[in-house]
């Protein structure tokens, strides 16, 4: 068992929250981009409020802990390991609550090389209280634009977890996977699930486009998100994501286990 004290320890001694890699700089460009729309930052999300650069730095600064003077411009982002474990709280909650129901559950990552491991313990233990751990459209194509021009990847399932892959590296079963922030792979999953009558997930677990673009169709979703991910926190604040889960989402993968031992015991699922 991880303690609330120990985690905020890791936290900051592994880099996931404290002085984080993601600079200020690749922040502040994120947060531009998204007040001015770019889809490649909405990653999902349409947003209701005007959400300017200032008003996104001080919604990071509230949810994330990240410095909100406009005047710091550069350096490393900070998150406040207090606010990580508050929501990894709220993460757990909404994972026991589940588990006990029962319900069917889709989980889904964009960083498949850090992070597959952390879902893929939610979906083991969610799968062994009984929920159904969903995989719908299964070897879908699903075409994606990326700096390299438009791309066909192919959605994949691994240990419960979707993902995809480039079209020409595709491997069933392999973990590797492609990094995305699109939410073209969720809209894919839930169209195939509903073209089959169901069932839909009663929750959606990920991160980038997974948790955004599942939030603006309307199904509960709870994720991770980086100080440059301002789009799953406008989510959340305009109501579409439950949970947020501020820290760095790119650190090596054995750095995320005890984030998984402290959710699974506090959602009263440690295996």
């Amino acid at each position: 068992m991880v303690s609330a004290g120990v985690l905020r320890e890791h936290l900051v001694a592994a880099g996931l929250a404290g002085r984080v890699a993601t600079g200020r700089e690749e922040s502040l460009r994120s947060y531009r981009l998204f007040a001015a729309r770019d889809p490649r930052v909405l990653i999902g999300v349409d947003p209701v409020g005007a959400w300017q650069v200032p008003d996104l730095v001080g919604l990071m600064a509230e949810r994330c802990g990240v410095s909100g003077d406009m005047r710091c411009v550069s350096g490393p982002d900070v998150i406040d390991p207090e606010l990580t474990v508050a929501a990894l709280d709220a993460f757990a909650e909404r994972i026991g609550t589940a588990a006990r129901r029962r319900v069917p559950v889709l989980l889904g990552t964009g960083h498949p090389h850090r992070l597959l491991g952390f879902y893929a313990a939610l979906a083991a233990a969610l799968s062994a209280a009984g929920c159904a751990v969903l995989t719908p459209a299964k070897g879908r194509c699903v075409d994606i634009l990326t700096r390299f021009g438009l791309r066909t990847h192919n959605l994949d399932y691994v240990r419960g977890v979707a993902l995809v892959r480039e079209s020409g590296a595709f491997t069933r079963g392999c973990a590797t996977g492609a990094h995305t922030h699109s939410p073209l792979p969720v809209r894919t999953a839930l169209a195939a699930a509903a073209e089959v009558g169901g069932p839909l997930p009663e929750l959606v677990i990920g991160d980038h486009g997974w948790v955004c673009g599942a939030g603006q169709l309307g199904f509960e979703a709870i994720g991770l998100a980086d100080t440059d991910d301002p789009a799953p926190f406008v989510g959340q604040a305009e109501g579409r994501v439950a949970v947020v889960v501020p820290v760095d989402d790119a650190v090596r993968s054995a750095y995320y286990r005890p984030l998984t031992r402290y959710v699974l015991n506090r959602a009263c699922l440690s295996q």
